[in-house]
């Protein structure tokens, strides 16, 4: 099958150069707390809370090891409205690394999925109030932090699943402070195709409640997608990226990591693993060799 994206708005570079001025403008309005106690053996941990770009008050966490880090990497959630957590996958040795809660929940808070708690559609009905131009910012405002904490000429990382996959992505486009890219299973990919099928699965089948909701939401859905579909993004994204493929993913299809993978116009890399929508084992150091290939 081929996997496609709708086509690019004639206003897509002043669109996204204006998203990237405002990111760079916003204000870094950060309170830091006491340090957390942890099982982490090789760093500490502290959480903050900040201003988002829509004002709204956000939380998150900062791993940083006891000797100065090598590099350090921003690690995005997938969708949800659960915060990530400084695990394996969330920390390296050696690298400081920082994560937040997109939805103004604490910076660990769990949660199980339901449609209910689901956001796919909020704002949907244009690109300037779609939330994921206000995930983007955040994520960008993050970056930002995260390169105060850890200055460096070679720049940091930005590592995700699904929803994360594709923010650090589109980070890894408009960001210049980021200089290597770890997307595994990276979602919203070839939205025209998508929605030229059934969505049987939640969370994306919110896009199709979406549009069965009202006859025009499809022609404005159409338009929003179209300026922030991943597959158009990686056409944009020169910087070094590692992609993962779930041969066995029913949420990310592995046509669509594909299709990813082949518009990245820069270094790259594709690995293939017999595996469904969720983390491996083997991400932890492939991960890693791939920061320290392109941060140290």
């Amino acid at each position: 099958m081929r996997v496609t994206a709708f086509p690019k708005p004639e206003d897509f570079a002043s669109f996204w150069h204006e998203t990237r001025q405002k990111a760079e403008s916003l204000d870094l309005d950060v309170s830091w707390e006491e340090e957390k106690p942890s099982d982490l053996t090789h760093h500490c941990l502290r959480t903050f809370r900040f201003r988002g770009a829509d004002g709204q008050t956000r939380y998150g966490w900062y791993a940083d090891p006891p000797e100065k880090p090598k590099g350090a990497f921003l690690w995005l959630a997938p969708y949800s409205r659960w915060s990530m957590l400084p695990n394996e996958y969330g920390t390296r040795p050696g690298f400081a690394s920082l994560s937040f809660n997109f939805h103004g929940e604490a910076a660990f808070h769990q949660e199980t999925y339901h449609p209910s708690r689901g956001y796919f559609a909020e704002g949907a009905g244009s690109p300037e109030t779609w939330i994921f131009r206000r995930m983007f910012l955040d994520s960008y405002l993050m970056a930002r932090l995260l390169n105060e904490l850890h200055p460096s000429e070679k720049g940091l990382g930005a590592m995700g699943m699904s929803q994360g996959g594709g923010l650090a992505i589109w980070l890894g486009a408009y960001c210049s402070l980021i200089r290597a890219v770890v997307a595994d299973m990276p979602f919203l990919a070839g939205m025209e195709w998508v929605l030229s099928q059934k969505m049987p699965r939640y969370p994306l089948k919110e896009l199709a409640d979406f549009i069965e909701s009202a006859p025009e939401n499809r022609e404005a859905l159409v338009r929003t997608l179209s300026y922030f579909d991943t597959l158009t993004q990686a056409g944009e994204c020169y910087t070094p990226t590692l992609v993962t493929q779930g041969k066995r993913d029913p949420a990310v299809r592995p046509d669509q990591v594909k299709a990813i993978f082949e518009a990245l116009p820069g270094t790259k890399e594709l690995v293939e693993i017999d595996w469904g929508h969720d983390w491996h084992p083997s991400m932890v150091e492939r991960n890693q060799e791939w920061l320290e290939r392109y941060l140290t």
